[in-house]
């Protein structure tokens, strides 16, 4: 049994308690190791996954449920079995809220406690083994047109190997899927995968979220913490918007491209690490290595296999199979009958635009099975954004037919730019957001295309 499951982790101050339930759980013919402290457990060099964390809620410095925290923010699934004194149950209260298997407080029984430990093992590690992967499997990404096939061809090539990978393409079109299947098509799928949005961390952060700090580092830096790096070893590290990356941090990412190390922030000691990195970006990095704002030097880092998802206009016999899709899963949700979408409306599907591509089509659909009292969806174009909902190119501006269909759609998505700047009164915020794009890609579109006049 020890060598069919992965190790159970013990974090407790009192060494009576660590002893004790190491035996315990040794007893019973699995794996244990023992720490004293969350920092010491965020230290220590570790081979495997836990399947389980049986977890003292106060622990000196890093509580436990600071812990739990950590773990989450690294995206590491762990169930977690909280042990609490009779005082701290309303702090097992929150800690179950967020996610936590069990608690028991001491003393507490000890087949209770074994118990509880073989079935969060059951529950979460064996069936899940791989399971954050195979949610984003290739299998499991839907559509079947020509385009997306050759996205996930690309995919199955490049997971197999160690490769850098940059996907590329417009928000919305699934990056961050294409990631995943990457990840649990490649050697690494047993270990962690570790997601980190560039765009939403503070640029005076960002070093620290992914390469942590020493104590003492900078203002609040209370204790060491480990970077997003360190918690991906031996798996995948996913660094999604790398194109908003400040200039310095670029600096630090393009030494562990180069050299597979780095040092944490306030530290001089360089740190070995065994991580694949998956970027992602909507942004043109070429024009931003042209504007001085993205280094040359690590875009062909990064560009090593590069893979273009295409937005959702230029595949939209898609579309159909991503309607029944969302309808299952949030008729699913809102415990609903919904089933299916009539002809019309499915047609009115087809011939929109989609600016904020997938994402934008699943927000339409979970609207639509909200409001729903029917098993079929029907509706008219009122439905969709005033500004595009008229047109299959997304504005009602003449195309001149002897324009190329690229240049046709930059036409219509220009006027569509103008119009929805001109309704909320130049917000770039608000007009991103109504048309299901980033700031900075609303920004770098009014670049490209100049002044806008209103319509």
């Amino acid at each position: 049994m020890s060598e069919t499951y992965p190790p159970v982790y013990v974090v407790d101050d009192d060494l009576a308690v660590r002893e004790s339930v190491g035996s315990l759980i040794r007893s019973a013919g699995l794996r244990v190791e023992t720490f004293k402290s969350a920092q010491e457990f965020l230290v220590r060099p570790r081979t495997e996954i836990p399947g389980c964390l049986v977890l003292d809620v106060k622990l000196p410095g890093l509580s436990g449920l600071d812990l739990q925290q950590e773990l989450a923010k690294a995206d590491l699934q762990i169930p977690i079995i909280f042990l609490t004194g009779h005082g701290d149950i309303p702090m097992s209260v929150r800690a179950m809220k967020s996610g936590a298997f069990e608690f028991f407080t001491k003393p507490f029984d000890d087949e209770a406690l074994l118990e509880a430990i073989r079935q969060a093992m059951l529950r979460y590690q064996v069936p899940n083994r791989g399971k954050k992967g195979a949610k984003h499997a290739p299998e499991n990404i839907v559509g079947s047109s020509a385009a997306l096939k050759t996205v996930l061809n690309r995919v199955t090539s490049v997971a197999p190997t160690e490769s850098t990978v940059l996907i590329l393409g417009e928000t919305g079109t699934g990056k961050e899927l294409v990631a995943h299947a990457i990840h649990a098509r490649s050697q690494r799928s047993s270990r962690p995968l570790v997601s980190v949005n560039c765009a939403a961390i503070q640029p005076s952060l960002i070093a620290s979220e992914l390469f942590g700090h020493e104590k003492g580092a900078f203002t609040g830096a209370l204790q060491q913490r480990r970077g997003r790096f360190e918690l991906a070893e031996g798996g995948t590290i996913f660094l999604d918007e790398v194109g908003d990356l400040p200039a310095e941090t670029q600096i630090a990412l393009l030494r562990v491209l180069q050299e597979r190390e780095f040092e944490r922030v306030g530290g001089n000691q360089p740190i070995r690490v065994d991580v694949r990195v998956i970027a992602a970006t909507n942004r043109d990095l070429q024009a931003a290595i042209a504007a001085g704002t993205f280094r040359s030097d690590l875009f062909y880092r990064l560009n090593v296999f590069p893979i273009e998802v295409p937005p959702l206009r230029e595949r939209r016999e898609d579309i159909p199979p991503l309607v029944d899709h969302f309808i299952r899963l949030h008729a699913g949700r809102a415990g609903k009958k919904v089933r299916a979408v009539d002809e019309k409306t499915l047609e009115m599907l087809r011939m929109y635009s989609w600016p904020g591509n997938i994402r934008e089509l699943q927000n339409v659909i979970e609207r639509w099975v909200i409001v729903s009292d029917t098993e079929v969806l029907s509706t008219d174009e009122s439905w969709l954004p005033r500004e595009t909902a008229r047109t299959g190119g997304g504005a009602s501006a003449p195309l001149d037919r002897k324009l190329s269909l690229r240049d046709q759609v930059e036409a219509v998505e220009r006027t569509l730019i103008g119009r929805v700047m001109t309704a909320v009164g130049g917000n770039q915020s608000e007009a991103a957001r109504r048309l299901g794009l980033s700031r900075g890609s609303l920004i770098e579109r009014l670049k490209k295309y100049g002044p806008i006049p209103p319509d």
